[in-house]
C-alpha cells in the first residue's frame, strides 16, 4: 500500500492514495491553516471507523442480516502533552435493519474489534478502545 501526502499551501495537504482517491487536509486557523479540510488527527480516527464498519457490514451481510443502515460513531480523547496520541476511543455502532439479531450484531462488533479491523488493532497498542452497539428494528 502506498500513499502521497502533498503539501498545498499555509498548512494544506491533498493525500493522494494508491487506489487513486484524493482527500484534503488542512489544520485550525491557530496552527496556520484555513479549515479546508479534516484534521490529520482525524483522519486517523476516520479510518478506524470506516475500517470497523467494513468489517460490521461485510459479516452481517454474510449472516443475511436484513440490515439497511450502518453507523458508526467514534469519539476519541488525547494526551495533554506532545505527542498527543489517542488515549481513549469509543466506537458506538448504530445498525438498523429488519428483524436484526442483537446475538449476530454483537457478535459483527467483536469479532471486528477483536480479529478482523487492522486499524482496531494497531489503534489498541496506545489506546483504551471500548465498543457498543444499539440496533434499530425498523416495522
Amino acid at each position: 500500500m502506498k500513499c502521497v501526502v502533498k503539501w498545498l499551501d499555509h498548512m494544506s495537504f491533498v493525500g493522494e492514495s494508491g487506489s487513486g482517491h484524493s482527500v484534503v487536509m488542512d489544520g485550525a486557523a491557530e496552527a496556520g491553516g484555513r479549515n479546508l479540510g479534516v484534521r490529520p488527527m482525524e483522519m486517523l480516527l476516520l479510518g478506524l471507523g470506516g475500517c470497523t464498519a467494513f468489517d460490521v457490514v461485510s459479516i452481517l451481510r454474510k449472516s443475511r442480516a436484513q440490515m439497511v443502515d450502518c453507523e458508526v460513531e467514534l469519539e476519541a480523547e488525547r494526551a495533554e502533552d506532545v505527542p498527543r496520541v489517542f488515549t481513549r476511543i469509543h466506537v458506538h455502532f448504530i445498525v438498523s435493519g429488519k428483524n436484526l439479531d442483537e446475538k449476530k450484531v454483537a457478535r459483527a462488533v467483536a469479532l471486528s474489534a477483536d480479529k478482523y479491523c487492522s486499524a482496531s488493532q494497531m489503534l489498541a497498542k496506545a489506546a483504551i478502545i471500548s465498543h457498543d452497539f444499539e440496533v434499530i428494528n425498523l416495522d
